[in-house]
């Protein structure tokens, strides 16, 4: 592992808000597993019922423009408005058999509730460290994460009393707060912290996420890069990208 200077220093920064999915944890997988399974259950019915070729999620780019990062509402929603393919909003509730927008969401929802539950969840070790050191160093520290599985996924690997603060999908809904790449969710838990956000520090691994900290005006974006998006996440907002937080780790 690299190493490179901590750009975290107290002179600059109160607080580190970190994304979930990705950064802290190794569920960005799942989540990615379990968009394309919904989505090429339901293009594969679509396609049959238009009489169109079947064209299947691709996780290399669909998921990364469409969907990582957001509530599973507006993934829906934004990748089938990219297919040019209309269906209902439907209500949140809806079950997941429905072909409404929140339908597909909440299927999707019942198959990564259903892969944590059976795998587990894993958290990334330089991740860990580098929240434990700054805890230790006096930082507030966040979870900001667009994923209603938030809360059972931190208790899943054990860190959910590493945070003074949780925003998740529920918390946004409501709060009424828009979904990254809107900075509503990072804004409203620099603000729970009584921190300013030139003071904060967002870390991310989604292009929504980095849009979200550049949008917000934070003082640092720091990108995540496990899947080679290093070119991507800068182009988008990050001041600094690397591939594990441990390299910023001091040594």
């Amino acid at each position: 592992m690299k190493q490179i200077k901590n750009p975290i220093t107290s002179e600059k920064y109160d607080a580190v808000l970190f994304d979930l999915d990705g950064v802290l944890t190794s569920t960005a997988k799942i989540h990615a597993k379990c968009w394309k399974l919904m989505f090429d259950d339901f293009l594969k019915k679509h396609a049959a019922e238009n009489d169109e070729p079947f064209q299947p999620f691709d996780i290399g780019t669909d998921y990364k423009l469409y969907v990582d990062g957001r509530t599973r509402f507006e993934g829906v929603r934004s990748f089938l408005e990219f297919r040019d393919i209309q269906k209902p909003f439907g209500d949140r509730g809806d079950h997941p058999d429905q072909d409404t927008i929140c339908g597909l969401a909440n299927r999707k929802f019942e198959m990564v509730s259903k892969m944590i539950e059976s795998e587990g969840v894993e958290a990334y070790e330089g991740s860990i460290a580098l929240v434990r050191f700054l805890r230790e160093s006096g930082f507030k520290t966040a979870v900001v994460s667009s994923s209603a599985s938030c809360r059972a996924v931190l208790k899943s690997a054990k860190i959910d009393d590493l945070f003074d603060l949780v925003i998740d999908a529920e918390i946004a809904h409501q709060q009424k707060l828009s979904s990254k790449p809107a900075p509503d969710t990072y804004l409203a838990a620099a603000g729970q912290l009584g921190v300013e956000p030139i003071r904060a520090v967002v870390v991310e691994d989604a292009i929504s996420g980095v849009q979200a900290g550049r949008a917000g005006g934070f003082g640092l974006v720091i990108g995540v890069d496990r899947e080679g998006s290093a070119k991507e996440l800068m182009e988008n907002g990050a001041d600094v990208v690397v591939t594990d937080l441990g390299e910023i780790l001091p040594r």
